[in-house]
């Protein structure tokens, strides 16, 4: 194998345990992101269990989330094209017995890269997994607040309605009763009347004149005041 080719493979696999490194530790973040996101979600809920406001809402943590998703996901494309560099300089080489080494490196590189990308799924999904439940908690607990508060103003509402159905039905009811009572006097009154007219026919005969003389005076005045009316039209308009 050329000196020249054995650089290549090892600039390389340099290339790629560098890449390792770099995932390792941002994959470790990342879980650790997580992890806090669970348990900061969970003590807040705990806490602020009225809040009608989603707790994940332009939060920073969702933010670093995203930052370090589009970070791991570049990374582990690097990789994947550093392995297929190194596939395509195995089946290039021409001694046989270097081949099984390489691939044997080869192979060893390709699981890291698959258990990496699967670490980095299984967090990710986690994470999404999550941050939807708590939208969806966080939307549950803000149709229940609407729901009690507009049953609030619809209570009160119909606790008014009640009131002043209330009172109305008392003045009706004390108006009745007045009108009742009223009734009553003036039938009363009638029949003391009429028990009196029918006892003594003089008093009858003279409440009748009275009748008369009332009716006649009201006519006369009810003449006057029509000729006095006439009077001053006719005295206004000349």
């Amino acid at each position: 194998m050329a000196a020249g080719s054995s650089n290549y493979w090892e600039d390389l696999r340099k290339q790629a345990r560098q890449l390792e490194n770099e995932l390792d530790l941002k994959l470790v973040s990342f879980s650790k992101l997580c992890t806090s996101y669970s348990s900061t979600r969970d003590g807040r809920r705990d806490r602020y269990s009225s809040d009608t406001t989603p707790l994940l809402n332009g939060s920073s943590q969702d933010r670093m989330f995203e930052t370090m998703a589009v970070e791991i996901e570049q990374l582990l494309g690097k990789l994947t094209g550093i392995n297929d560099k190194m596939a395509e300089y195995t089946n290039s080489a021409g001694v046989p017995s270097l081949n099984a080494a390489l691939m044997h490196t080869l192979q060893r590189h390709r699981d890291i890269l698959q258990d990496y990308t699967h670490e980095f799924h299984k967090t990710k999904a986690n994470f999404l997994a999550i941050r939807e439940r708590e939208n969806l908690l966080g939307s549950v607990r803000k149709d229940i607040e609407s729901y009690k508060s507009g049953s609030g103003v619809n209570n009160r509402r119909t606790e008014l309605f009640l009131k002043e159905h209330e009172h109305l039905r008392n003045i009706a009811m004390a108006t009745k009763e007045n009108m009742t009572s009223q009734r009553g006097m003036l039938k009363s009154i009638q029949s003391k009347m009429n028990t009196l007219a029918n006892r003594f026919p003089a008093v009858n005969s003279l409440i009748q004149r009275i009748n008369l003389r009332k009716r006649r005076d009201s006519l006369i005045l009810g003449g006057v005041i029509g000729i006095c009316t006439i009077l001053l039209l006719l005295y206004a308009f000349h």
